[in-house]
């Protein structure tokens, strides 16, 4: 999908974004995908998988993803021979977040073990212990793993230290990276011109929301909110009623106020992008010329306090000081709790695949919320115009191979064939269409005819699909930047919030200034004039 194909902002043009997917599924079944790519085996291959175990069927097991593994396999069998990697042994490192990732993966990989005769080892992470783990790796020169399952934010750290393996040609063309969506392609998984990633996720986060919340006669109102402004006060208008569906307090919108080793930060993002992320500038983290932080001008105090805002009313639900994302995900939106959540596109498949989800009858999806106004950092004012700014948290998981298999010809061709065979254009439409933590990111993920055929229906395929392509095709995306110690800024500023959310900091300013000043740090003990240059670059400046 081209973003000339998506040139619009939806408030601008007054546009329902269902009748623009109806105008553009020509293009999702032509122009996106090559014709006669799903010709007789191909197709058949991706219809039995979908099938397995079946959209309203349950959770899928172990033994499903072997099955799945085991039916994606003819791409390696084209590459490797049977036993040609007899003796050699992996180690994998990866997320065991909601026993989804590195759970699944194993399931992948057995069929392709038993095929190729490697055995793989495992390091599972939970997701806050991911980001110390990695850099601990980093820093010290002790990669102990010879592929890792990363996101392309670590690229900065990973890459620009010559830590990973450059991909080989063949797994180019096994992979078919030519079907990723534009924004998943070159730089993003490259570094000085080599391509290191095989992606296995896009990762921009998306508006979820109850619509039993929402219409003629509802509690949260007629309309389903399109700003912030309006989401907090619908938040606050929701307080002492009863939610529809499970009988429990209702709840409007749920912030993580609990740190997630850095990925937590996403979730303050997603307002702030709205305010920050002006049409005139990519940048919205940091001033480009300087690596000042903007994290502590007007924009992102408004979004500090909007969430001190409804800590402040009582709107959240309680202890909800000690929830991180995934809480809100899966503990509490997907098991009744709440009405709006912004997330990663993965909660729409869960929905109606989890076994944990009592929402998939109810739920529904859109870019995340817009602002009524934006603050122009070039100028230092705020213009009272509509903006929006979907966030491109993370940039999607992918796998790498490092370098400890450099000098090992046999181990190397068997780590990129493992790293090939989970990011398969086929195996990825399954991990696509189920629970697996990740979300579409392929131009042929968007076959709305093969999602009806694993049992979504139409109407919600449309919501859920076009919220992922929505936001990748956004003029106005809020794009993060692949600079060296990403994370290191994302995780003390989840310790500052922290402190602003109890109430350690007298206003969301001090907060917001406790956050720039730990930023500064950072930036001069990696080095601000390389950063610059890095930070310019990841931008296209």
């Amino acid at each position: 999908m081209k973003v000339e194909l998506y040139n619009y902002i939806r408030a601008a043009q007054k546009m329902n974004r269902r009748q623009m997917l109806k105008g553009t599924a020509a293009l999702g079944a032509a122009a996106m995908v090559p014709k006669g790519a799903f010709a007789d085996g191909h197709s058949n291959v991706r219809a039995e998988i979908l099938k397995i175990p079946g959209v309203g069927m349950g959770s899928p097991t172990d033994s499903d993803w072997q099955k799945v593994g085991e039916i994606c396999l003819g791409a390696t069998r084209e590459n490797v021979a049977e036993g040609e990697f007899e003796g050699v042994e992996l180690t994998f490192m990866g997320l065991n977040n909601q026993n989804l990732h590195n759970f699944l993966f194993r399931g992948f990989l057995k069929p392709w073990e038993a095929y190729t005769g490697a055995s793989i080892n495992w390091i599972d992470l939970a997701q806050a212990d991911y980001n110390a783990r990695l850099q601990q790796s980093i820093a010290t020169g002790t990669v102990d793993f010879d592929i890792v399952e990363m996101g392309a934010p670590f690229e900065g750290d990973v890459l620009g230290k010559g830590l990973a393996s450059e991909m080989p040609d063949w797994v180019k063309d096994q992979i078919d990276m030519d079907d990723y969506v534009d924004y998943l392609k070159a730089p993003v998984g490259t570094w000085d011109g080599k391509t290191y990633r095989v992606s296995i996720d896009g990762d921009c986060h998306t508006f979820a929301y109850r619509k039993d919340y929402f219409g003629e006669g509802a509690i949260g109102g007629e309309k389903v909110p399109e700003t912030w402004q309006e989401v907090n006060q619908v938040s606050k208008d929701l307080i002492g009623k009863e939610d529809p569906l499970t009988g429990l307090p209702a709840h409007g919108y749920l912030d993580p106020l609990k740190g997630w080793g850095g990925f937590g930060f996403y979730f303050l993002e997603n307002r702030a992008a709205a305010y920050a992320k002006h049409p005139n500038s990519p940048a919205w983290l940091f001033e480009p010329e300087t690596m000042k932080p903007m994290v502590n001008n007007p924009a992102w105090v408004q979004a500090i306090q909007d969430v001190m805002d409804l800590i402040e009313a009582g709107a959240y639900p309680a202890d909800q000081i000690n929830a991180d994302p995934g809480t809100t995900a899966f503990q509490q939106f997907l098991a009744g709790t709440g009405s709006m959540l912004t997330w990663w596109g993965d909660v729409g498949s869960s929905a109606r695949t989890s076994d944990t989800s009592v929402v998939g009858d109810v739920a529904a999806f859109g870019i995340n919320p817009a602002s009524d106004r934006v603050y122009n950092a070039q100028s230092g004012e705020w213009e009272e115009t509509r903006n929006e700014a979907p966030n491109m948290a993370y940039i999607g998981w992918g796998i790498y191979v490092m370098a400890t298999v450099e000098g090992d010809e046999k181990k190397k061709k068997a780590a990129w064939s493992a790293a090939a065979h989970l990011g398969g254009k086929d195996l990825s439409l399954w991990a696509s269409a189920y629970p697996s933590g990740f979300q579409p990111y392929r131009n042929s993920h968007f076959q709305f005819e093969e999602w009806e055929e694993a049992g979504y229906d139409r109407e919600y395929i449309e919501d859920y699909l076009g919220s992922n392509a929505d936001s990748y095709n956004h003029p106005n995306a809020a794009i993060e930047p692949r600079i060296p110690g990403i994370f290191q800024y994302y995780s003390v500023a989840e310790d500052e919030l922290a402190k602003g959310y109890a109430g350690q900091y007298g206003s969301a300013q001090e907060t917001a200034d406790a956050i720039a000043a730990a930023w500064e740090n950072i930036t001069d003990q990696i080095g601000r004039e390389s950063q610059i240059a890095v930070y310019k670059a990841s931008l296209g400046m």
